[in-house]
C-alpha cells in the first residue's frame, strides 16, 4: 500500500479528472455549463481543491522576441477539500461565466486562425502532482460585434488572421490583461492601406470598437498607423448602417492623408 501511495504521489495510479461540457458554443457574457468527473485511483487520496477557469494562449512581446503564454483569466472554485476513496467517482456540476471581453474564436461556423481558448480544470491533490485538463470552447460574437464584422465583409475586406496580445488598449474599458486583434486585408478601393486590425472591448452595456490601420509606404513617405475608436451599445446598434459608417470614415481618413 505504501508503494502504491508513493506511485500515486508521482502521478501513477492516482486520481484522474475529466471535464464534460454541456455545450461548447458560447458568447461573451454567457455561461458555459459542464460537469467535472474525478475518478479515484488505486489508493484513497486527499483532494485539497477543485476549480475550473478560462485560459487563453496569448502573444507576449519581449525586448528582442515574441513568445506564447497561457493566461488563466477567470477562475471558479468548486467546493472544498475532501477525501476521494480508491476507485470512487466524484461528479461536480458547474456554470462558468464567460467575461464580456472574452475574444471571439468562431465566426459563421469558421474557427479563427490563431485563437486558442478553453476551460481549464485543476485538481489539487495533497502530496501529489496536480492534475489539470483543458477543453476548447467556441466563442461566437455578440450581435453587435457580428454587425461590425459583417460590415467589413460587405465592404470587401478579407479575413487575414487573429491573435491575442498581452497588454492594454488605452482609453477603453478593458479589464483583462490581454486583448484580441482581428486582422483584415482591404479591398482595392482602399489601396493605401496594408491591413486593418479590429478590436472589441465589451462590458454588459456597450463595447469599444478600436480600429488600427496600417498605411502603405509611399514614394516620399514612410508607412504609419492610424487609430480610431468608437462606442457601440450592445442593444441599440440596429439603427446604424455600419458598412456605410465605416466606408465614410475610411474614405475621410484616407483622403485627408492622400491614401486613396
Amino acid at each position: 500500500m505504501a508503494f502504491k501511495k508513493l506511485l500515486a504521489s508521482l502521478g501513477a495510479g492516482g486520481a484522474s479528472v475529466e471535464t464534460v461540457l454541456t455545450e461548447v458554443n458560447v458568447v461573451p457574457g454567457g455561461v458555459v455549463q459542464g460537469e467535472v468527473r474525478i475518478q479515484g485511483g488505486s489508493v484513497s487520496q486527499d483532494i485539497e481543491g477543485l476549480s475550473v477557469g478560462l485560459q487563453a494562449r496569448v502573444e507576449v512581446e519581449g525586448q528582442d522576441s515574441e513568445y506564447k503564454q497561457d493566461i488563466e483569466f477567470t477562475k471558479l472554485p468548486l467546493g472544498g477539500a475532501f477525501e476521494l476513496q480508491a476507485g470512487a467517482v466524484h461528479a461536480v456540476p458547474f456554470g462558468l461565466e464567460i467575461p464580456w471581453e472574452t475574444p471571439v474564436t468562431t465566426i459563421d461556423g469558421q474557427t479563427l486562425r490563431g485563437m486558442n481558448i478553453g476551460v481549464t480544470t485543476e485538481l489539487a491533490i495533497a502530496r501529489a502532482v496536480d492534475s489539470t485538463d483543458l477543453d476548447p470552447i467556441n466563442v461566437h460574437p455578440l450581435p453587435a460585434q457580428k454587425a461590425i464584422l459583417d460590415a467589413f465583409i460587405q465592404l470587401g475586406f478579407r479575413f487575414k488572421n487573429a491573435d491575442m496580445e498581452r497588454g492594454h488598449i488605452r482609453g477603453t474599458r478593458q479589464k483583462l490583461p490581454f486583448y484580441q486583434e482581428i486582422e483584415f486585408f482591404p479591398p482595392q478601393q482602399y489601396r493605401g492601406i496594408n491591413q486593418v486590425e479590429l478590436s472589441f472591448v465589451a462590458d454588459e452595456n456597450a463595447m469599444d470598437v478600436v480600429l488600427e490601420m496600417d498605411k502603405k509606404p509611399g514614394l516620399f513617405s514612410e508607412g504609419s498607423d492610424t487609430f480610431r475608436s468608437f462606442q457601440v451599445g450592445l442593444n441599440d446598434f440596429h439603427g446604424t448602417d455600419w458598412a456605410a459608417y465605416l466606408n465614410q470614415w475610411l474614405s475621410e481618413v484616407g483622403s485627408k492623408r492622400n491614401w486613396f
